[in-house]
């Protein structure tokens, strides 16, 4: 009999071993991806421009823009993000690199960065335009008239496609806040 007990002892540790290998085996494929996909968006971060000035005068630089926006004419695009953040290196690089976009909003608006990161949080500039206490998701977009006057907060996700934005949505969003 105690052989028996014994042998089913050994028989069930077993089994429940090779359920747990087999457990091991699914997780580490989906570990690695993730591993591989982090690695991906860091060498992408990596080569893309980095606008963000965190040692930047926002107010400053905000004050000449507007002065800028009155002489041209132009509203003022204000791109809220950092360094530190891929969709707004990648929302920055798109428009600069895809024609269109680029001639609309050179002609439409004095696009700024407005830098968000642990260096400079930039509070003070940032609360004239949102509630800084509420969750923000980067990059987001803050659209002054020519007189600094807010016009619009847009949240960039509505923009997005896939791993990137949307020629159309992008082209739509501009297209809709330009000077009347």
């Amino acid at each position: 009999m105690k052989k028996l007990i014994i042998f089913a002892f050994l028989g069930l540790s077993t089994l429940a071993f090779s359920q747990n290998v087999k457990k091991a085996a699914i997780v580490v494929p989906a570990e690695q991806a993730k591993l591989e996909s982090q690695k991906k968006a860091a060498e992408e971060k990596a080569k893309l421009p980095k606008p963000y000035d965190p040692k930047a005068d926002a107010q400053a630089d905000i004050n000449k823009l507007v002065a800028q926006a009155k002489k041209d004419g132009k509203n003022i695009m204000i791109q809220a993000g950092g360094n530190w953040c891929i969709w707004c290196l990648r929302f920055n690089n798109f428009v600069q690199t895809t024609p269109e976009l680029k001639e609309l909003a050179e002609k439409n608006y004095v696009y700024y960065h407005l830098n968000y990161s642990p260096e400079n949080k930039n509070e003070r500039v940032f609360g004239k335009y949102i509630n800084v206490k509420e969750q923000q998701f980067y990059p987001f977009f803050i659209i002054l008239d020519k007189n600094g006057k807010k016009v619009h907060i847009q949240q960039s996700e509505i923009l997005e496609d896939g791993k990137g934005y949307s020629k159309e949505k992008v082209k739509e969003f501009l297209e809709k806040w330009k000077p009347s």
